[in-house]
């Protein structure tokens, strides 16, 4: 009860003390937890009823934008389901937005309208779900997606593996031009000298197709890896 009601602590405008209690517990409510709860101690939760918990505390000021950073990832695949399913009747709800940053894919195209795929700090390409996981243009997103572990057998068997070479360089001291050009198997001259802006590529800029989105590479084109 303390954790939920904290938000009010800060902003007593939205809560006065009278209704706090009844706040928090109406908040337990509405991510599936029962209100009696509100005197129980964190260790006597879940790692599922913690994030539940979680949720709840950022609901209190009813925001318009959630970022959510890895919710899911230190949760059972069981559990995972049942939070996503959460934050999707959340959304629809409370009419949230979400910043969801994630490395499970499947789960990211589950939840996500957008994707952005990020590589050393740089965004380099962005579009809806199906543009990014049907029609990558960029040989990381590329790459990425074939390392997606595929369930059926025969499926796998016919799948192309990208495996990138070398080792993910630092941060805090990138490569010149394109951050990706170390590790990428399209890389030339160009790449060391000049840094590819996020924008729709020249080859796809006057044609109507899903692989018309922004891709931060300058040999970027459409590669089906995924089958």
């Amino acid at each position: 009860g303390d954790i939920i009601g904290e938000p009010y602590e800060i902003h007593p405008e939205v809560a006065p003390k009278g209704d706090r209690r009844r706040k928090v517990q109406d908040l337990l409510d509405v991510v599936g937890l029962n209100p009696e709860y509100i005197n129980r101690y964190p260790h006597q939760f879940s790692g599922g009823q913690r994030q539940r918990i979680g949720i709840a505390r950022g609901l209190a000021l009813r925001p318009e934008i959630i970022v959510a950073d890895e919710p899911v990832s230190a949760l059972d695949v069981s559990v995972q389901a049942q939070v996503i399913n959460l934050l999707d009747r959340l959304q629809n709800e409370f009419n949230l937005s979400y910043v969801f940053i994630a490395h499970d894919l499947s789960i990211v195209r589950h939840i996500s309208d957008r994707v952005g795929v990020m590589y050393l700090g740089r965004v380099v390409e962005i579009g809806s779900d199906t543009q990014i996981y049907d029609h990558p243009t960029h040989p990381y997103t590329q790459a990425l997606l074939s390392a997606v572990p595929v369930p059926d057998p025969r499926a796998r068997e016919h799948r192309e593996r990208i495996l990138l070479s070398g080792d993910v360089p630092s941060p805090a001291n990138p490569p010149s031009g394109c951050r990706f050009r170390t590790r990428c198997w399209k890389a030339q001259e160009r790449c060391a000298v000049e840094e590819p802006v996020l924008a729709v590529p020249e080859a796809f800029s006057t044609v109507d197709t899903p692989a018309k989105h922004p891709s931060a590479c300058h040999f970027a084109e459409e590669k089906q890896v995924v089958p």
